[in-house]
């Protein structure tokens, strides 16, 4: 399932929202700026470079140690959120955000949790097929905190979108009886709704890098509300609506790719027929 609403300005004046996008003030050893998510105003993960040829990145940073959700909003959250709910949860999550244009997406993950390093991995198989590896460490980039992979498709025969849903903290810091509870409930069919703010970046390796030089469509859920929701979804195999508020803003895409994200995200997913 997807649905798609309409952009929409959300958020508070960037200085009293909890969540933000902001590029570091000085430059490390004369390389370029880091893009950053920031929380409480300390940041949280790194972001892929403005440049848009270097690789995809969400990478957590050490101060990336606390979650968003919404007490008032967790009742509402507990079964799958549709049309009628979505304006006052909207309107609560938007105020933890900067204020800017948003598009919210209403989707249906199947959410598989991956390690750093092994099977399913994008960081050290996808990418490093089109990047290789990195070229001063001689290693994979690497995004030190487990994640989601949920879907991917092609874009063209020369690119292709992957769908990441990446938690605040790691699983491991999650309440075991809350992710037990919440298995049980989702094999009875229960279907829970979680929270993110989502980026689009979409990023192209220069010739010569990798054996398979595609260009990488990276659609980013950042989780507000349902980290326990997600890891027990992956554990049972269950699916998970996540209402996705898109940045416009803060994308690395242009207009017309972000245009065509509810078609591609509609389509069958297909993983990307490599050369290697």
């Amino acid at each position: 399932m997807i649905k798609t609403g309409d952009p929409r300005t959300l958020g508070v004046p960037s200085s009293e929202a909890r969540l933000r996008f902001d590029t570091e003030a000085q430059e490390l050893g004369g390389g370029p700026r880091r893009r950053l998510l920031m929380v409480d105003d300390q940041p949280a993960f790194e972001l892929s470079f403005y440049c848009g040829t270097c690789p995809l990145l969400f990478r957590r940073l050490v101060t990336a140690t606390e979650k968003l959700s919404l007490e008032a909003m967790q009742e509402r959250l507990r079964g799958p959120l549709d049309d009628p709910d979505l304006a006052g949860v909207i309107d609560a999550f938007g105020a933890l955000l900067p204020e800017g244009e948003y598009r919210p997406l209403l989707l249906d993950v199947e959410p598989r949790l991956i390690i750093p390093g092994r099977e399913g991995d994008y960081f050290s198989a996808e990418q490093v097929t089109s990047w290789g590896v990195d070229q001063f460490w001689g290693l994979p980039e690497h995004p030190r905190t487990p994640y989601y992979r949920t879907f991917e498709t092609a874009v063209a025969t020369d690119a292709h979108l992957y769908e990441f849903v990446v938690p605040m903290v790691p699983p491991t810091w999650n309440d075991r009886e809350r992710v037990e509870a919440y298995t049980a409930s989702m094999e009875r069919g229960t279907i829970p709704t979680a929270v993110a703010v989502s980026t689009l970046d979409v990023c192209g390796p220069e010739t010569g890098f990798g054996d398979d030089p595609s260009v990488h469509w990276g659609l980013t859920h950042f989780l507000l509300d349902g980290h326990h929701k997600l890891e027990a979804a992956a554990a049972a195999g269950r699916p998970v609506r996540l209402l996705s508020l898109l940045t416009l803003d803060e994308s690395l895409a242009g207009v017309e790719d972000r245009a065509r994200l509810s078609a591609l995200r509609a389509q069958s997913r297909s993983a990307r027929a490599t050369r290697t």
